[in-house]
Parts: structure tokens; sequence; C-alpha cells
């Protein structure tokens, strides 16, 4: 080989022994990621990505086939593995416990498309917030509905206890108490209704809640990456108006 040769690859080894020095401190200036076996990257934005508004929309609709007799036909066994491993429902719904109120059906919704927390009287406590928190801050779901129904049981037996000092056995009186405030506010207006009135005044009053509540609620409200609604169902139609 000549000496030509021997001195132009002796010049192209030191600079490409310079250039890996060079990308090798470039890659370590790079913060480092740690990414575990079970987290999957995907630039591909989530089912439920979507506006707060179109959420509710499809849940309206959804409501009105269900009020018109006419849901959508499904095949619950589809999609059934792909849910095993991820869940992205459209809306996070705090509804009552009553046996007679089921949103899924009352929205016409499938399996993973509505988030449910219920209890008795429909309020936010502790737990139930935390649950709506892990349906915003981990599943990603763009709207909340605190749903209330006609002639709910739990919100007459706070009327009893107000209005006649009703007592009540077991825990009961714990549950009720939550929904008091509902009562005395939608007392002072002498409605001819007092049951239906505090319905309203308590899907009103949480909706407004999980509107302050810190931290997780609360921001994504303010940043307006979700909307909060309240709606009440009525039993004897099936159908849902909005407060």
């Amino acid at each position: 080989m000549c000496e030509i040769c021997n001195h132009s690859h002796a010049h192209l080894s030191r600079r490409s022994a310079m250039l890996g020095i060079g990308a090798a401190l470039s890659f370590a200036a790079l913060p480092l990621v740690r990414v575990r076996a079970d987290q999957a990257i995907s630039l591909t934005p989530p089912p439920n990505a979507i506006h707060p508004g179109e959420a509710l929309k499809r849940l309206m609709e959804g409501n009105a086939r269900y009020a018109a007799n006419a849901p959508n036909e499904r095949d619950f066994s589809h999609g059934r593995a792909e849910r095993v491993t991820a869940q992205y429902p459209i809306a996070a719904v705090l509804s009552c416990s009553d046996s007679r109120v089921s949103p899924e059906l009352a929205f016409d919704q499938g399996p993973g498309d509505v988030f449910v927390v219920r209890i008795a009287g429909n309020f936010v406590d502790d737990d139930g917030l935390a649950s709506l928190e892990y349906g915003v801050k981990i599943l990603g779901v763009p709207l909340l509905m605190v749903l209330g129904h006609t002639n709910c049981g739990a919100v007459g037996a706070a009327v009893k206890v107000v209005t006649e000092r009703a007592e009540l056995p077991g825990h009961l009186p714990e549950l009720v108490k939550a929904i008091e405030p509902a009562v005395i506010a939608a007392h002072a207006r002498h409605p001819s209704d007092l049951v239906a009135a505090a319905t309203e005044e308590n899907v009103k009053l949480n909706v407004d809640r999980l509107k302050q509540d810190k931290p997780i609620v609360s921001e994504a409200f303010a940043a307006k990456k979700i909307d909060i609604v309240g709606g009440i169902y009525d039993l004897a139609t099936g159908k849902i108006g909005l407060l």
C-alpha cells in the first residue's frame, strides 16, 4: 500500500474516532428516559382524545336512542380481547345506586365507553372523588357528569330528615347528611315539589364541588381539558335533561 493511502487511511480513522466520541458525548448529554417493559410508546391519540362537547353529544344522542327504544345493535363480544389491556371511556358518570338507573343503558353506550361511579344520592365523597380523578388523570376522560334522577329515595330520605326530623337506622344518617345541604338550599325557594327541587340542587352542588376539587379535577377543568355537567334522568320517560 502506498504512503499516500496509509496517510489517508490514518486520517479517516482519526476522524471517525473523533466523530464517534462526539456522538457519544452528545448522547450522554440527553436526559435519561426510563421506559418500563410494560409501557408502550404510541404516537397515536387514544380513541377518547376528543373534545368534551363531542363526548356530551355522543351521550345525549345515545340517550335519545334509548328513550325512543331504538338502541344501537351491538355484538358485546367484539373488542373484548382488546379491552383486557386498556379502556378508553368518553365520560365518567357519578350516578345514584338506584337499580332503575343504568348509565350505560341510558346513554346507549357499550362496554368500555362509560366509567361509572355509583353511590346512593349521587354525591361526591372522598372515595368517589378518587375514582373520578383516576378517570381524568389515568383514563383521560374528557367529560364528567353528575347524574341524578327523579323519585330518588336517598333525596327523599334527606327531605324527611330536614323537614320532619326523621330518624334513620344504621349508617343511613351519614349518607343523608351529605345530601342535606341541597335540601336546605331547595327548601329556601319554597318549591311545590321539594324532592324534585332538592334532586336538582344536589346535582348542581356536586357539579360545583367537582369544579373546585383540587388538584386533579379542578386543574383539568380550568385548563379546559374536561367539562363537568349535571343531568337528571326521568324514570318515567328514560330521558335525561341537562341542568
